[in-house]
């Protein structure tokens, strides 16, 4: 079906006029349009306009010469001044379609999805329209997901980077407690003895202390156990 709406996109609407005082340039840009000469065909629709601001065919074959020339925003306007002039709904609505063309060709599928919409109300049996706007419609969607699945990768890549960021700040702290306890250790060295060794060393020296102490109170009970002893 893809197929079919693109090639409804490129079935631009022509409007030929000969019934005003600018008609001989009009026909001159339409004879240069079928031989795809669009540029010259451009020139002599704008020539006309000149002639006749009034001309809405003028306008309109000078935005159909733009849009062939891929100048799809100055064709918009173009169409969307015709659309502005015709009192005719069937001409209103061929604007609004080549509107709608020039959009989504520009990729404003949103605003070209209202300009063919506004083209169905004016002329709501036009398969081509309906066409085009099923497809800008299919493409919106596309767009909105894959915007919804970048906007889900990048919150991914941002979770994963903050928790790369927790882990090198978890690295750094468990680093810097290693660098401290070992600054500690070098310094006690440098002071000559360990905070666990000077505890081992007191400890000693109070056992020490306690069993001298015990060693002097025997020694005491001893000499006075000799001396309350009597000599037969």
């Amino acid at each position: 079906m893809k197929t079919l709406y693109i090639s409804a996109i490129l079935l631009i609407s022509s409007a030929v006029s000969f019934a005003q005082a600018d008609r001989k340039l009009i026909r001159e840009g339409n004879r240069e349009y079928g031989k795809e000469k669009y540029s010259e065909s451009e020139i002599s629709y704008r020539k006309a306009i000149d002639k006749n601001k009034e001309s809405a065919d003028a306008v309109f074959n000078s935005g159909d010469a733009l849009y062939m020339q891929k100048k799809y925003e100055e064709a918009g306007k173009q169409f969307l001044q015709t659309h502005d002039m015709n009192d005719n709904k069937k001409k209103k609505s061929t604007s609004l379609y080549n509107l709608g063309n020039s959009l989504l060709m520009a990729n404003k599928v949103d605003e070209s999805i209202d300009a063919y919409k506004g083209s169905l109300k004016l002329d709501p049996k036009n398969m081509e329209t309906k066409y085009n706007l099923a497809y800008a419609q299919d493409l919106l969607k596309q767009q909105q997901e894959q915007q919804q699945q970048q906007q889900q990768n990048n919150n991914q890549d941002e979770q994963e980077q903050d928790k790369q960021n927790q882990d090198q700040n978890k690295d750094e702290q468990d680093q810097d407690k290693q660098d401290q306890k070992k600054q500690q250790q070098e310094q006690e060295q440098e002071q000559g003895i360990s905070k666990e060794d000077a505890e081992r060393l007191l400890n000693a020296l109070a056992n020490d202390e306690k069993n001298i102490q015990e060693k002097v109170k025997l020694a005491k009970a001893q000499k006075a156990r000799v001396r309350t002893t009597k000599n037969w």
